[in-house]
C-alpha cells in the first residue's frame, strides 16, 4: 500500500515509487513488495543500489524542464556525470538520440543555444532524448503532453509509439483517448486503488469495473 495524497488517484505515486523518487519525499510511506523483474525494489538497500536502480529508469515530467544551458549540453551532461566519455563520443551519441526523437532536424542549427529557447513541444522531446542517454530498461512518463498544443501532442504520441517496440514505457494520463492509441497495456486506477487492468483493448471496449464502465461513458 502506498500512502497518498488525499485527493490523488494514486498514479504519480506509483511512477515515482518505481524509480524510487519517493524516498526523497519523508512522509513518504509503502507497505508491502514492489516487484521488478522478480527483485522487490524496496528490499533494504544500499545507497549505490538504488543510484543504480534510477540510472537504468530514465523519466520525463509533465512540466518540460531542460536545463538553462545549450540543447546538447542537456544530452551530455548525464554522460559525463556517469563515465568518464569524451566530449566527442558525447556529442556523437546526443545526436543519436536527437534523431531517435525526432528532433534533430529541428534543432540542428540550435544545438549550442539554450535550450530554453526551444518551443514547449520541442522542450519536451528533448527531455525524453536526455532520458534515453543513458539506455534505460524503463522510461516513466507523467502527463507528458498535458501542458502541449494539439501538434506537439501528437509528435509526442508518434513519437512515444516508435519508442514503445525498443523500450518498456509506463506512462501516466488522464487522456483516455491518449491511453488508447499509445497503450498495450492499461490500468485503471481511482483513489489509490487499481479498479481494472488488461490489454487495453478489452479495458477500453469490456471494461468490467461499474465506475470505469461509467467514467468511459462520461459519466462522474
Amino acid at each position: 500500500m502506498i500512502r497518498k495524497r488525499k485527493h490523488g488517484s494514486g498514479k504519480t505515486t506509483l511512477l515515482r515509487s518505481i524509480n524510487r523518487l519517493n524516498d526523497l519525499i519523508p512522509s513518504y510511506h509503502l507497505e508491502g513488495e514492489l516487484m521488478l523483474r522478480g527483485d522487490n525494489l524496496y528490499a533494504r538497500r544500499g545507497g549505490s543500489w538504488v543510484n543504480g536502480l534510477r540510472k537504468g529508469i530514465g523519466m520525463v515530467f509533465q512540466a518540460s524542464n531542460p536545463l538553462p544551458i545549450s540543447v546538447i549540453g542537456n544530452l551530455i551532461l548525464p554522460l559525463r556525470e556517469h563515465y568518464r566519455i569524451s566530449r566527442a563520443e558525447a556529442e556523437k551519441r546526443a545526436i543519436e538520440k536527437l534523431k531517435l526523437a525526432n528532433l534533430h532536424e529541428e534543432v540542428a542549427n540550435k544545438l549550442h543555444q539554450s535550450a530554453l529557447r526551444l518551443s514547449g513541444g520541442q522542450q519536451q522531446r528533448l527531455c525524453i532524448a536526455r532520458a534515453l542517454m543513458l539506455e534505460p530498461d524503463i522510461l516513466l512518463l507523467d502527463e507528458p503532453c498535458s501542458a502541449l498544443d494539439p501538434i506537439s501532442t501528437y509528435k509526442i504520441e508518434d513519437l512515444l509509439t516508435e519508442l514503445k517496440s525498443r523500450y518498456t514505457i509506463i506512462m501516466v494520463t488522464h487522456n483516455m483517448e491518449q491511453a488508447s492509441r499509445i497503450a498495450d497495456q492499461a490500468v485503471y486506477f481511482y483513489r489509490g486503488e487499481v479498479l481494472e487492468a488488461g490489454s487495453t483493448l478489452d479495458v477500453f471496449q469490456n471494461p468490467k469495473h461499474p465506475r470505469l464502465q461509467r467514467y468511459l461513458k462520461g459519466a462522474v
